[in-house]
Parts: structure tokens; sequence; C-alpha cells
């Protein structure tokens, strides 16, 4: 197998159509680094089905094509055609029908590559077969690149016998029997499938048969089904039958009755008509007490309200006086250990000024003693003090209860007010043609009754104001003697 000529489109640096002649003998290609000439050697591995893009130096496979210069578009595909010289007939038993070989490997950018032989697409597979049997390829040692002979030195031993066995020309061979056990493993793995799939169809061919005697049974008992079923509907339709004649005599009956109803309809109509006519004065009178009986509704519930927030009042009230009390107990408590401890004090200085008369050699403790009663007296002081600011605290709450009483006159005095707004509305419903409004009277004299037992609390408030005004007269007069003492 001899190479005869190498034609380049579009392949990396070869954007034109490029053919290169291989002649019998040494052929050499001499330039300048960077003009091509390795690009020529991988566009031999290419086409003879190197698939790795590393090994072309490309980050991927479609960088072979070419990518354009200042001058020139890039293009959208590559292609790489190599001329066979086959005139001995050692290509593959059905390539082998013409003196010469011609394959191609066509690239398109984004689509990925396609291989011809002769003008027949084929697989990669089998491009590389065709050189493996003629021990080349794309990493066939024939090939050396740069860096090439210091990796056979330092090969491995398995590796320095691939490359022997490629001189030998049997690396085809091997290829070939590769490809025969990858065959055999897969009709191994065919034949265990298929006594599986035999298995499967045994045991399905078992229960199909049981699944026949059913279907023959089945039909028996369908036929039988079907006579029974025939028998049943022929009894079914003589009975239908005599209930058909039954119902045309009901049917009969029933007309007279309708048409007997039908009158009787009538002069319930006409009744209902009559009556229909005196119903307009009862609505309207049913609507003006129902509007009448809902005023009355959001009365009573707003004096509820207006109730419950004075007996909320009048237990804050009586809360309050319990607080007054006690405190009036305390403070008068307060004013009566004051009083006390100016007494006490008053005796403990005359004492002392009786004591420095007679006893003027002893200095000394009375000073002392002097000491102690400025001590007391300072000690009155605070409480005077504390005692004054409790009587601004119920000075304040005096106001409040002012206050909180001017607030129950006003709500009662409202209240009467809508009593009576409520009773001009009874009177008048009264004097009407309306219904009965014995439970509108009882409702007002409910609402009455709340009234009155909001003034009620409203007396006992304004009470006990009085007496927390009593008692805090009698707090200040204690205080007003402490003051002038």
């Amino acid at each position: 197998m001899k190479l005869t000529r190498l034609r380049l489109i579009g392949f990396k640096s070869f954007v034109e159509p490029t053919d290169f002649q291989i002649e019998p003998g040494l052929t050499g290609v001499v330039g300048p680094n960077g003009c091509g000439k390795s690009n020529l050697v991988e566009a031999l591995r290419w086409v003879m089905g190197e698939s790795s893009y590393k090994s072309m130096r490309a980050s991927s496979m479609d960088d072979v094509i070419f990518s354009g210069n200042n001058s020139r578009p890039a293009r959208n595909h590559a292609e790489v055609a190599i001329m066979i010289d086959n005139a001995e007939r050692s290509a593959p038993a059905h390539f082998n029908d013409t003196d010469t070989l011609e394959i191609a490997r066509r690239i398109e950018r984004e689509s990925g590559s396609a291989y011809r032989i002769n003008g027949k697409d084929v697989r990669a597979r089998d491009v590389q077969m065709v050189f493996a049997d003629a021990s080349t390829g794309a990493r066939s040692p024939a090939l050396v690149h740069q860096g090439r002979i210091g990796e056979i030195i330092q090969a491995k031993p398995e590796q320095r016998r691939r490359v022997l066995e490629e001189a030998a020309g049997v690396s085809g061979l091997h290829a070939r029997r590769h490809e025969a056990e990858l065959r055999l493993r897969a009709a191994e793995a065919n034949l265990l499938r298929l006594e599986d799939v035999i298995g499967q169809l045994a045991g399905q061919m078992e229960a199909l048969k049981k699944q026949a005697r059913q279907a023959i049974r089945y039909r028996t008992v369908s036929a039988q089904v079907r006579k029974s079923e025939a028998t049943l509907y022929h009894l079914r339709w003589t009975a239908a039958s005599t209930e058909l004649a039954a119902a045309e005599q009901a049917k009969d009956l029933c007309v007279r009755e309708v048409a007997e109803r039908t009158g009787a309809q009538a002069e319930t109509s006409t009744r209902q008509t009559e009556l229909a006519t005196t119903l307009p004065p009862l609505r309207e009178a049913e609507a003006r007490a129902g509007a009448a009986l809902h005023r009355m509704n959001l009365a009573m519930q707003e004096l509820d309200r207006e109730e419950t927030r004075a007996k909320d009042r009048i237990a804050e009230l009586d809360l309050r006086l319990v607080q007054f009390a006690a405190d009036r107990d305390r403070e008068q408590k307060l004013v009566v250990d004051a009083e006390e401890a100016i007494a006490r004090l008053t005796e403990e200085e005359e004492t002392i000024r009786n004591e420095a008369h007679e006893n003027a050699g002893r200095r000394s403790g009375i000073d002392v003693r002097v000491s102690e009663a400025g001590e007391n007296l300072s000690a009155a002081e605070k409480i005077f003090a504390e005692l004054t600011s409790k009587l601004a605290q119920l000075t304040a709450q005096r106001n409040q209860l002012e206050n909180a009483r001017r607030e129950h006159s006003e709500r009662a005095a409202k209240l009467e007010t809508e009593i009576a707004g409520i009773t001009r509305e009874v009177e008048t419903l009264q004097g009407t043609d309306g219904p009965d409004l014995a439970t509108l009277k009882g409702a007002v004299e409910e609402i009455q009754q709340a009234v009155a037992d909001a003034e009620m609390a409203a007396i006992e408030a304004e009470a006990a104001h009085a007496a927390a005004r009593s008692a805090l007269e009698a707090t200040r007069s204690p205080l007003a003697e402490a003051e002038r003492r």
C-alpha cells in the first residue's frame, strides 16, 4: 500500500485546495518554521482516523478548520483526502475492486466528521481497519513526530511489542481478533438472553393453555347464561304487561282525581287573591312596628351599655372610697404619732432647759442630748412632709370624684331625654291600628328602671364623695394644728 497523493481543503493553514504529490522514492518537505510542514503530517494522521483533538494540537476537533485571518474569512468545513495505490489488491475484500483507493474525511463546524472510501460513506472503524491491515494508521510508529523517538526508547515492553507487531504487519489481525471477540461476547449475551426468552415463552404457553381452557368454559357458561337471561326477560315481559294494564286503570282514576283537584285549586287561587289584597296594610303596619322595635332594641342596648359603665364606675368609686378610708386611717395614725413625737420633744426640750439651769457643769452631756433632740425634730419634719404629700393626693382624688359625679349627671340627663323620646314614639304607636305593643311597654319599663338604678348609683357616688370630703377635712385639721406647732 503506497500513498500517491494528499489533497487538503480548509485544513488548518491550507485554506485553498492543495494537492501534494508523493512520487516514488524519497520525498522531503523543506521550509521555514510555521509554514505548515507539521500540518501535513497531522493531516495524514487525521484522515487515517485520529479521534483525539489533543494529538492534533487543538482545544477541540473544530479547530482543524481554517479560522480566518486579517485578509481571509474563516471556513465552515475542512476536508483531507489521500490516494492509495492498490495494484497489489491488499485492501479489504469489499474495497478491493479498484486499483486505487481514495479515502477522504470531511468535518463541518459543530456537526462532526464523515468518512468516505471511493465516494461511499463508511464508518471510522472501516477506515482504521484499512490502515491496520497495512500495518499503519493514525498512531502507527511509522508516523514519527516530535518527541516520538524518545517515547519509543522509554516505552514499556507492551508498547514495544505493539511497535514490533505493527512492523511485522500483524496489528490488523489483532484488531480484527479484538473485534471478533467483542462480537462473540455479544453473541453469547444474545444466546443467554434467548434462553431467558424461551423460558419466559414456555411459562407463557402454560398460562395460555390455562386461559384457553377457561375460555372454553366461559363460552359454555355464557351460552347457559344467555338462555337463562332469555327466560328471565320473558317472565319480566309477562309481569310488565300485567303491571301496564293495572297502571292504565290507575291512570284513569288519577285523571279524574286531577280534574277534581284542579277545580279545588282554582277556588283556592281565588281565595288567595282576595287575601293578598289585605296583606299590604298589615305588612306596612308590621314594618312600622319592626322599625320601632329595632329602635327600642338599640336604645335598650345603649342603656345596657350605659348601665354597665355606671356599675363599673360605681365599683371603681367604691374601691377608691375604701382606699380613701384606709389612707385616712393611716394619715390619722401618722398625725397621732407626729403629735406624740412633738409632745415628747417639747417635754425633752423643757427637761433639757431645766437641767441646763441646774447642771451648768455638765455642758458636754447636754450638747449630746440637744443633738438627739435635733435629729428627732428632723424626723418630725420628714413626717410632716409625707403628710403634706398625702394631702395633695387626697385633693386630686376629690377632684376626680367631682368629675365622675358630673359625668353621671350628664348621662342621667341624656338617658331621661332618650326615654322621653321613646315614650312619645310608644304613645304614637299606641294611637295607630298596629299590633299589640305590650312587649315594647315592658322594654320601656325595664329601661326606666335601669335609669332609676343609674340615678341611685349617682346619688350613692355623690354621698361617697361627701364622705370623702369630710374625711379630708378631718385629716386637714390635725395637719393645720401640726403646722402651727
